[in-house]
């Protein structure tokens, strides 16, 4: 019997966490791509470790919000969103190429993560905006699309978030929201690992690089090979 794999995915590159830690744990990097964090010298670092280590680089796109840090809802007109996406995609693209490396997939970020699980017309924006890539998300009007299209579309959990009755994330300061200890948060990556393709652990979190290990090593124990998608 096959060993099953998951991917452990985190967001780097926002200055506000411990790059080098997450890299040395997670096997995708969602990387900021200046929208909402981030800056080319901070891209650059990230893909360059990596690619040394074998973690495939994702571009995390976002509104161009760095005030609110992308968190923040934004009515952009489709054809405005789709080549704020293509340029975050190619600016990430090019910094990855020079580091050895590629673009792998495309996970939005923040408020535009969760604007495109409803949203046909933003979310036809980020598929044109990012090209041929896989997407990856949340069941909604993005993978749906991108499965449409016959592109990848991979599903992701929130090991440090928790959930509502709609199959949601709890939004940022309801009870329940956010896991509190390691040890739910690996328990909740486990219950989740039947079900995605990918675990998330939130880069901006504190003990971020902690968690990720938790996480990690709980699914390994549990059986499962921690692989990129």
């Amino acid at each position: 019997m096959a060993t099953p794999t998951i991917d452990l995915n985190a967001d780097l590159g926002e200055e506000v966490t411990d790059d080098a830690g997450l890299l040395a744990v997670v096997s995708s990097a969602n990387v900021a791509c200046g929208y909402h964090a981030g800056s080319v010298p901070i891209m650059r670092a990230v893909c360059e470790q990596a690619a040394l280590l074998g973690v495939a680089v994702g571009a995390q796109v976002s509104y161009a919000d760095r005030e609110n840090f992308g968190r923040l809802a934004r009515d952009v007109p489709g054809d405005v969103l789709r080549e704020q996406v293509a340029d975050q995609v190619g600016t990430l693209g090019e910094i990855a190429a020079a580091a050895g490396t590629t673009v792998s997939y495309v996970k939005p970020h923040g408020a535009l993560y969760h604007r495109v699980l409803d949203d046909e017309e933003q979310a036809a924006a980020v598929l044109a905006g990012s090209g041929v890539l896989p997407l990856l998300g949340m069941p909604g009007a993005l993978l749906s699309g991108a499965e449409r299209s016959g592109r990848r579309a991979w599903l992701e959990g929130f090991p440090d978030r928790g959930y509502g009755a709609d199959g949601r994330l709890l939004p940022r300061g309801r009870p329940g929201a956010l896991m509190e200890t390691e040890a739910e948060i690996a328990a909740q990556a486990v219950r989740l690992a039947g079900s995605v393709d990918s675990v998330c652990v939130h880069g901006d979190s504190p003990g971020a690089v902690a968690s990720a290990r938790a996480v990690r090593r709980a699914l390994e124990q549990t059986g499962f090979r921690i692989a990129s998608l």
